[in-house]
Formats: structure tokens, C-alpha cells, sequence
């Protein structure tokens, strides 16, 4: 790929594996809140529900149609309905504690600390997540992701999510790159490589789940990160 000085990289499932550091905290909530003791739910069950809630959630966000605040007021408390247990306080109480424990996890990837060693010196290496701002970076700063980035912009940074322009411009501003000298890479076909090729922005597909698209011509796809070695 030609004249690439910055690469942003979304954060959650492409560089930190957000699903097994959720699947590991909520394990132990799971245990800790003795849920299928108290309802009879197995976790395989509660994950399952908690899973498409977040990916709902976290999709109306991108799409503006979801607040922060909502997210942390339904995560749970609608897995829990799913699942027909009636329990506000629980929902709650399970949401609290995950926001406070889940960043403490640091499974990465596979391929993070590869590529970043690979990039690193090459290319100005950037974060732009529309995650919470503090978890996002409390998941930097206790994983080594902290010593190959230089900035970190999150969606409240932006005041609106990816893959709203805004957004990208914020991460832009942040650091002294601009549009057309900077590649984007990450794993939300919506946010990321919709919201960074209308912006301007070069971009490549992480694409370990093997999702379907109406793909972008000039977006290359890739399933393993080291596979940007191909490209950088």
C-alpha cells in the first residue's frame, strides 16, 4: 500500500481479544453471582444471550441509535431476560462489576505483538475504538500495546461513534497524520472500513469470523493479522 506514514488500528477484537477477556470476567462473575445455582442457567447459555445483546447494543451505538449510557443500564439486565430471569439489581450488579474487571484481563489477538514489532519503526502506530474511554485505555496501559502506539482516541474523544466522519477526524487531529497518508485495520465492516474509505482513509478487513460483506474493491481481506505483512 502507497504513501502510508500512520496506521489506526480499532482496538477490540483486533488487537485486544475482546471476546476471550469478556468470556474469562464473565465466567467468573457467572460464578461469584451464582447464577445457575440461583436459576438454573448453565454460563454456555448466559454467554450465548450476553453475546448477541452486546453485538446488538454495541451496533446501535455505531449507528447513533444507542447511548453509553444505555449500554451499561440493558447489557445485562436484557441477557438476563433473555435468559427469563426478572432481576434488574442483578443485570446491574453483573454490568458493574464487569466494567471494573474485564480491562484487568490482557489476552491479545493471535499475531498482535508480531505485527506491532514487525510495523513498529516503519509506521506511526495509532488507536481510534469507539470503546468506553477509560476501559480502552486501562486495556492499553496493562497489556503491551501501551509501548507501540502513540495516540489513543476513543468515541468520546469524538462525541459520536465510528464510522461517523467525526470520528475519524478526531484521531486525525490527534495526531499530526493526515487522511490521505493513513491506513485503517480493523474488524467492523461498518464502522471501520465504511466509516474510514468514506473518510478518505485506506483500509484493510480483519476478518478472523469469516463474515460476508458487500465488499469495497480496494479493501483487502485478512483473517490473521500477520497477513499485513502481505500489505506493509
Amino acid at each position: 500500500m502507497e504513501n502510508i506514514k500512520h496506521i489506526f488500528f480499532d482496538l477490540d477484537n483486533t488487537l485486544w481479544d475482546y471476546r476471550k477477556n469478556a468470556e474469562f470476567t464473565l465466567k467468573k462473575l457467572f460464578k461469584d453471582f451464582e447464577v445457575e445455582e440461583k436459576y438454573g442457567i448453565s454460563f454456555q447459555a448466559f454467554y450465548a444471550a450476553y453475546y448477541e445483546i452486546n453485538d446488538l447494543l454495541w451496533k446501535g451505538f455505531s449507528a447513533g441509535t444507542v447511548s453509553r449510557e444505555e449500554i451499561h443500564q440493558r447489557r445485562f439486565t436484557e441477557t438476563l431476560a433473555k435468559l427469563n430471569i426478572d432481576d434488574i439489581d442483578l443485570g446491574l450488579a453483573i454490568e458493574k462489576r464487569f466494567m471494573n474487571e474485564v480491562a484487568e484481563s490482557d489476552y491479545l489477538v493471535d499475531g498482535t505483538e508480531e505485527i506491532l514489532h514487525y510495523l513498529k519503526g516503519k509506521y506511526r502506530l495509532h488507536i481510534l475504538s469507539n470503546g468506553f474511554k477509560a476501559i480502552t485505555h486501562q486495556k492499553i496501559n496493562n497489556c503491551m500495546i501501551k509501548d507501540f502506539v502513540e495516540t489513543i482516541t476513543t468515541s468520546e474523544d469524538a462525541g459520536i461513534a465510528k464510522p461517523h466522519p467525526t470520528a475519524f477526524q478526531t484521531a486525525i487531529n490527534q495526531s499530526d497524520a493526515r487522511a490521505d497518508n493513513s491506513l485503517y485495520i480493523g474488524d467492523d465492516w461498518i464502522a471501520d472500513m465504511v466509516g474510514a474509505t468514506g473518510f478518505g482513509m485506506q483500509a484493510i478487513y480483519f476478518n478472523p469470523l469469516n463474515e460476508t460483506h458487500p465488499w469495497i474493491d480496494e479493501v483487502p481481506v485478512i483473517d490473521q493479522l500477520i497477513e499485513l505483512k502481505e500489505y506493509l
